[in-house]
């Protein structure tokens, strides 16, 4: 992964994702061993290209198996792409899955250090925003206590609190504005406003729903079996994902339709006969 400040906060060129697909876990291991044995190639990501810029806030549509995960874990540097170049500049914070990477014998206090260090931050760039991220979590006398006491929702409170104080130049957001009460949401709904707005950060925002993503966004990528079938305005790309998603519904249920009376057709000859 490559970073270069051209004002372009993420850039994908001719990105290409496979994955060898193996019929079981033996298959797996023994292909290590034996090169005559080959599994089955799966594009994950298919010839993607496309640029985020610096402050731009861009919604990601896509239903499961759409490429969605795959293309965070490669901006994340969780994984690599097969074929292409991949161009990040800026501190990435990943509001993903907020309950991992904890230390569960670890304060909430201690694990601030933990998890703010893994992204490159100094014990004095930590300090400095610890306040912000106690009062943020609102996890009370708990943030002194270990974290193996807390509840799902206290982890992912202190999660979301840790990744957005701090000062990420680049947000991805999937689907974890659900954190918490509805008091909770709000409040990281605005914080998401104030890193937008007044910081200049660029945000991409993963997820399922058109109005959320109308909220926050002012551009839409769709994808769809690992390519990118769309890439424009927020309004349009809503437009673009609800009426393909409307005709996907439909085929399946024909397709259903379809079964279900070549099913009942098979029963009458059955008895016919």
């Amino acid at each position: 992964m490559v970073k270069k400040d051209n004002g372009i906060a993420i850039s994908f060129r001719d990105v290409t994702k496979t994955y060898t697909l193996y019929k079981n876990d033996k298959e797996r291991f023994r292909a290590i061993f034996f090169k005559n044995i080959k599994g089955k190639k799966n594009n994950a990501i298919s010839d993607l290209s496309f640029d985020i810029k610096t402050g731009e806030m861009v919604a990601l549509f896509g239903r499961n198996g759409a490429g969605k995960s795959t293309l965070l874990k490669m901006i994340t540097g969780v994984t690599y792409p097969t074929e292409g170049e991949i161009k990040v500049n800026g501190r990435v914070s990943a509001l993903l899955e907020l309950t991992a990477g904890f230390d569960t014998e670890l304060s909430g206090r201690e694990n601030i250090y933990f998890r703010a260090s893994l992204m490159s931050m100094t014990n004095q760039e930590i300090k400095a925003v610890e306040p912000d991220i106690v009062e943020f979590a609102e996890l009370g006398e708990y943030i002194d206590q270990p974290v193996r006491t807390y509840s799902s929702g206290m982890k992912a409170r202190l999660g979301f609190a840790i990744n957005v104080n701090i000062d990420p130049e680049i947000l991805i957001v999937d689907e974890a504005l659900s954190v918490g009460d509805k008091s909770f949401k709000k409040k990281c709904t605005e914080k998401i406003h104030e890193l937008v707005e007044e910081k200049n950060i660029s945000f991409l925002f993963v997820t399922h729903s058109t109005k959320t993503a109308a909220e926050f966004c002012t551009r839409g990528i769709v994808m769809k079996k690992g390519e990118k079938v769309f890439d424009g305005g927020i309004e349009e790309s809503i437009e673009f994902y609800d009426d393909m998603i409307e005709k996907e519904d439909e085929a399946k249920k024909r397709k259903k339709a379809k079964k279900r009376e070549e099913r009942l057709k098979a029963k009458s000859k059955k008895l016919i006969g």
